[in-house]
């Protein structure tokens, strides 16, 4: 079993770092709030650090789990002196492949490994352990993390060099809101010509119309539930970041653009916290 140390214990990290302790490995786990790691560590055998450098002290494997670019840099910066050769740092953050080059780089200067690896799933993924992992970085390091974050996936894939998995992650997201949106409109559609939306999604869930979004998210969607799921404000971050790669590569978003639009519609409606289903809330299907 590997030492490891766990960085941020949010929606998903608490839950994938109860996974690894599970799993038999040693686990140093850091939140910005204390009082996350302490709940942690009252359900789950381990240890809360004081700080990231102390987490990450002595660890074979470092696993991130956090917001946003600026998040992952300032928890690095602060880890970065009780880095030594040989350890891997593992980033589950959805971040931009950039930042993923950069910490590679300042990575391999200590001896030590990168691999971005963000994580596909949401919330009931992390809960169950069946996430979806999209990674980028060398093979060696690759193959030696996997059975460590074999604790939560279904599906670990390593894409290519450093930045991949992020890039994957992206594709993951423009793929999605495609999908969602379609569903909004069909859904939309269906109520305003008077058609019974149970009815009509069991005779087009068997065809080329099924999706995961359609089978778990229809009824939710036409009952104006949005109360839980991933948060329309993390996917408007995840969105950014795609169309900001799409600009650098050159790559035509038309779509992807407008429905980050539409998603700041709903963000002015309240919906920051709804989960992404809630697209259908702009065209008249309101929260109960």
């Amino acid at each position: 079993m590997a030492r490891t140390a766990f960085l941020g214990l949010g929606v998903m990290g608490f839950h994938m770092a109860g996974h690894l302790a599970r799993a038999g490995h040693q686990v140093a786990v850091w939140n910005r709030s204390p009082a996350k790691s302490a709940a942690w560590t009252g359900v789950h055998r381990g240890e809360a650090a004081k700080d990231p450098a102390s987490a990450v002290f002595g660890a074979e494997y470092v696993l991130l789990c956090l917001g946003d670019d600026p998040d992952v840099r300032a928890v690095f910066d602060a880890f970065e002196p009780s880095l030594g050769a040989g350890m891997t740092v593992i980033d589950h953050t959805t971040a931009s492949a950039a930042l993923a080059r950069e910490l590679a780089e300042r990575c391999r200067a200590k001896g030590a490994h990168f691999i971005d690896a963000p994580v596909s799933g949401g919330e009931a993924g992390a809960i169950n352990g069946k996430l979806t992992i999209m990674c980028g970085g060398e093979e060696a390091p690759f193959a030696k993390a996997e059975p460590v974050m074999n604790a939560f996936a279904r599906a670990i894939t390593l894409i290519g060099p450093s930045g991949a998995g992020q890039l994957a992650k992206s594709v993951n997201q423009i793929c999605i809101a495609g999908i969602v949106q379609g569903l909004a409109e069909g859904l939309h559609f269906a109520e305003k010509a008077g058609l019974d939306a149970e009815k009509v999604i069991a005779a087009i869930s068997g065809g080329a119309a099924q999706s995961w979004q359609m089978e778990n998210r229809w009824k939710t969607m036409t009952d104006g539930k949005f109360d839980f799921g991933f948060a329309v404000d993390w996917m408007r971050k995840d969105l950014r970041i795609t169309l900001d790669a799409a600009r650098e590569n050159g790559a035509s978003l038309p779509l992807t653009a407008q429905v980050d639009q539409y998603y700041a519609d709903v963000q002015a409606m309240g919906g920051n916290r709804w989960d992404t289903s809630s697209l259908i809330a702009r065209l008249g299907r309101k929260p109960d």
